[in-house]
């Protein structure tokens, strides 16, 4: 009987303290749960009042508790934290990296709230940047998170930062209707700093769109709200802005009085920013910032000097002016930026050649963003336009409609063609184009320019003749592919002004340098011809004959321009002969290296079938991605025309979690879409399947954005609206188990 009380009272100890343990396990992690958020609102009063070095460690700390607890949460929000503090020292690629962080352990725990604040940091470090169009997107994905939380008071955060976005791409009325949404968000929900910076940045509108008067009454009201709360920041531009606005109205004394308010805030503002940096963090920045003020004030003055000629404040204005150039002195002394004196006209000169030169960066990064936008916008309707026309002709159209169908089809084929003309004279023009040489067989090249377009010449009763020099070597290296551009533009060009007659394509040398050889090419025709007054303006755009030739024969008068552009990278010339009635010829001329003999082509390897009924498609899946219903269902009709099956879902975070529960051999990627973009989901999808074939179904065509792509981890691009034999032609590629060669490298 002793030894069964032993065993019970054994039992009863380690019961007990088991669940002691448990207990203890349970008050750690409350405990710790405590720290960690004593840690984060510890970074907040640290990080507000500028103490950045205490609050990244105290962020950190929180970091190393949320991880310990296993909080991922939490860990996502102080990942945001993190990022937003790196981003107010100035540390912005360190910002990013916590926000690419943040993103994903957000969208893994369906944390959306969180995840809007940070698509907002992401979109205002992409402003600083000067990336409008980028912040924009992110602006959009966090107003569409925030209206889905029903977390509508933060969303006045974001309509503010778009409007900043849009004022700084001039686009004011987009600016002017986020503003108002701004200031009846932060009124409703007495959000007093918004509402200051709303008003202010609405008085730039304003002035903007020349109503200056309205224009001081709204960042005065801004202003007067900012002073009630010790808004220091807010005080600042408002007082910047004012300056702006009294200048503009001719009141130079009220400028200089606000822009010297301006200067003296700014100076203190700074001081406190450079106090509270961590060591070794650069306060370049900050002193970029102050020269610009100082370049600012300078104007000012100078504008305010002019004026006192003929004003009665002369005397006043004087003493404005050497106490304005002492704080001047003395804030360049302390930033260590005392320049040498030079001579006054000199300096003046430069001063004018790098304020047009910033006019001209602006103006090229402005027209460069409007084509992106347009492009986009022009080439998804065209795409269901296309698409549905080419449905409706497989699908045993009425005999009365195919006309019409197929005027439908020329009209959109027309368009896109027109869209990648403009496109292609934006990137010459913006010295955005680069040689790619390699070895090639020129006979071969200019022989399949002439295949090519045989059937063109055929329907005009015209017959294409080659003359290749015999003693000319075939293989050299050089850029083919801008080569064949301009011999199919000017055999394309012959072809459509010449009618039942004959054209002749030569190629020959005219002067040698050891293996450096300059060629002539003349594309002869003896078509309608041009007269000798416009003969002098054919290569500049949009230049045709005439208007009854333009409405006879078409075109956009884009063609010529592309070809003179790509002859001069080729550090070539061209220039042309021709008479009314008689004919035209091309001459160009261009250097190329010779090179080794490169074997021809096998006519069986060249014919080779590429076709999809060669291919077992019973098990291939492939995900089609797109926001958009029509583009959706023409998408899908292709591939199940070519006997495949596919998924389809309408934005990036449906993608993810179909890839991640589903096995595809293909995903067609949208990449303008609500919440997550096509690039955001695919970095993510690349974190846990490398192998995965993506391509971008898309409207984006610019190079200058095609490096994204690459690093998003696409494999491949297929612009829309696209040739349907090109895209089969890719798929076919994949599902054959050939390596896709890119278009990003």
């Amino acid at each position: 009987m002793s030894r069964i009380k032993y065993y019970i009272f054994v039992f009863l100890a380690c019961f007990c303290s088991l669940v002691f343990a448990q207990v203890n396990d349970v008050e750690d992690e409350d405990m710790l749960s405590m720290r960690l958020q004593e840690r984060v609102n510890q970074a907040k009063l640290e990080s507000d009042r500028g103490d950045y070095y205490n609050a990244l460690g105290n962020l950190d700390k929180a970091k190393e508790i949320a991880e310990k607890i296993d909080d991922k949460k939490s860990l996502g929000s102080i990942h945001t934290k993190i990022a937003k503090v790196r981003y107010l020292v100035g540390e912005t690629d360190k910002a990013n990296v916590a926000l690419n962080t943040a993103i994903q352990l957000q969208r893994e725990n369906s944390d959306y709230a969180n995840l809007a604040i940070t698509y907002n940091i992401k979109g205002v470090i992409h402003n600083t940047k000067e990336e409008y169009l980028d912040a924009l997107e992110y602006y959009n994905s966090a107003k569409t998170l925030f209206e889905q939380e029903n977390l509508e008071k933060y969303i006045s955060e974001v309509t503010l930062n778009e409007a900043k976005s849009y004022i700084a791409l001039e686009r004011y009325d987009e600016a002017k209707t986020q503003l108002e949404k701004t200031v009846i968000i932060a009124k409703k929900y007495d959000q007093r700093p918004i509402l200051s910076s709303a008003l202010i940045q609405t008085g730039k509108v304003s002035s903007a769109l020349n109503s200056n008067d309205l224009a001081l009454t709204q960042v005065e009201e801004g202003l007067s709200i900012a002073k009630s709360y010790n808004l220091l920041e807010n005080i600042n531009e408002a007082y910047l802005t004012l300056s702006d606005i009294h200048k503009k109205r001719g009141d130079y004394k009220s400028s200089l009085e606000n822009i010297t308010k301006h200067i003296q805030l700014s100076d203190s503002i700074l001081n406190v920013k450079r106090e509270n940096l961590a060591p070794g963090i650069t306060s370049q920045s900050i002193n970029q910032y102050k020269d610009a003020q100082n370049a600012q004030l300078k104007e000012t003055l100078e504008e305010v000097n002019a004026e006192s000629n003929f004003t009665r404040i002369t005397t006043i204005l004087s003493i404005a002016l050497i106490t304005i150039l002492s704080l001047l002195t003395l804030s360049l002394y302390k930033n260590n930026n005392i320049r040498l004196k030079t001579n006054n006209m000199l300096h003046k000169k430069n001063d004018e050649l790098i304020v047009a030169k910033e006019k001209a960066e602006l103006a090229s990064k402005t027209k460069a963003n409007f084509l992106s936008t347009v492009t986009h916008e022009l080439r998804t309707p065209l795409y269901a336009v296309t698409g549905l026309t080419n449905m409706l002709l497989d699908e045993n159209p009425k005999e009365h409609q195919v006309p019409h169908l197929k005027s439908l089809k020329f009209s959109g084929d027309y368009l896109l063609t027109f869209i990648n003309d403009i496109l292609q004279i934006n990137k010459i023009e913006a010295n955005k184009v680069e040689l790619d040489p390699e070895i090639f067989n020129l006979k071969n090249k200019i022989e399949n320019v002439i295949s090519a377009l045989s059937n063109s010449a055929k329907d005009n009763g015209t017959k294409l003749h080659l003359d290749y020099e015999e003693t000319l070597p075939e293989t050299y290296n050089g850029d083919q592919l801008k080569i064949s551009q301009i011999l199919i533009n000017l055999l394309g060009n012959a072809i459509k002004f010449t009618k039942d007659g004959d054209i002749w394509v030569r190629a020959y040398k005219i002067d040698q340098k050891d293996n450096k050889y300059t060629l002539r090419f003349e594309i002869e025709d003896n078509g309608i011809g041009i007269t000798k007054e416009k003969q002098d303006h054919m290569f500049e755009s949009f230049s045709q004959g005439s208007v009854q030739i333009n409405r006879k024969y078409g075109g956009t008068g884009l063609g010529l321009s592309i070809v003179k552009g790509l002859i001069q990278i080729l550090k070539g010339k061209i220039y042309l002969k021709s008479e009314l009635g008689k004919g035209t010829t091309f001459f160009f001329e261009i250097p190329l290296e010779k090179a080794e003999n490169v074997e021809k082509p096998k006519v069986a390897e060249i014919k080779k079938s590429n076709k999809m009924e060669d291919l077992d498609l019973s098990n291939v899946k492939i995900l089609i991605v797109e926001d958009n219903k029509i583009n959706q269902m023409i998408t899908k009709k292709i591939l199940n025309k070519m006997g495949l099956y596919c998924d389809v879902v309408d934005n990036g975070e449906a993608a993810i979690e179909q890839v991640k529960s589903t096995e595809y051999n293909v995903v067609l990627m949208d990449i303008h879409m609500p919440g997550i973009s096509g690039l955001e989901a695919t970095k993510i999808i690349r974190t846990f399947d490398k192998d995965l074939t993506i391509f971008a179904l898309t409207a984006v065509t610019l190079e200058d954005k095609m490096h994204e792509f690459g690093e998003a981890g696409f494999n491949d691009i297929i612009s829309k609206p696209f040739k349907q034999e090109d895209f089969e032609g890719k798929l076919y590629d994949v599902l054959s188990g050939k390596e896709v060669v890119s278009s990003f490298f």
